[in-house]
């Protein structure tokens, strides 16, 4: 089911463990790498609507308010506290207008294509298997919010999904854990 773009393509990274060694990983190349993968997994936003966003935007509120590039939508979400802790430590010496992930090609922040590059690298370098872009981090944080709270609808809504299908789709709840969680079922 891939789309013009084939965006369905990539897979949430569905344990635990490989995030963890991906986030290590990371953090002992760049900090500015490692903060792209905790962003992203932590606040579900497209890599298109994070690469844009300076220090200002994140630093002294509780909400981002982004305007969509996908869908011109203004989507305002909550900073969770573990990610506003990271803002604030990744941030603690920068300047307000500067780019939260600067490139070293002059005042602009990273291409979408460097940030596929670190996150597929990243993957790789830890043994993840599947496909892995820069959106297995809006797919990783749809996976794991729905594994904690089982809120479809909840996930739809951020998202901005029209319907359940597409964002169980989406995140790859796919047959085999409808198969396991048959194996289960018993009346």
């Amino acid at each position: 089911m891939s789309n013009k773009h084939g965006v369905n393509a990539v897979e949430p990274i569905r344990d635990m463990e490989k995030i963890m060694e991906i986030k290590n990983y990371l953090l002992r190349r760049s900090y500015r790498d490692y903060f792209l993968f905790v962003f992203g997994i932590n606040s579900g936003l497209r890599i298109s609507d994070i690469l844009p966003l300076r220090v200002m935007d994140v630093k002294y509120t509780k909400y981002l308010i982004i305007k969509e590039k996908k869908t011109g939508n203004i989507r305002k979400t909550i900073i969770t506290p573990a990610l506003k802790s990271e803002i604030e430590k990744y941030t603690y010496r920068m300047a307000d207008s500067e780019y939260l992930f600067p490139s070293q090609k002059g005042n602009k922040p990273i291409s979408r294509v460097q940030a596929w590059q670190i996150i597929h690298n990243a993957a790789k370098a830890c043994g993840v298997e599947g496909a892995i872009g820069t959106h297995t981090l809006r797919k990783t944080f749809g996976y794991h919010f729905y594994q904690q709270t089982k809120d479809v609808a909840m996930l739809q809504y951020i998202f901005g999904h029209s319907s359940p299908s597409i964002t169980l789709r989406y995140i790859g709840i796919n047959d085999d854990m409808v198969d396991k969680a048959l194996e289960k079922f018993s009346l």
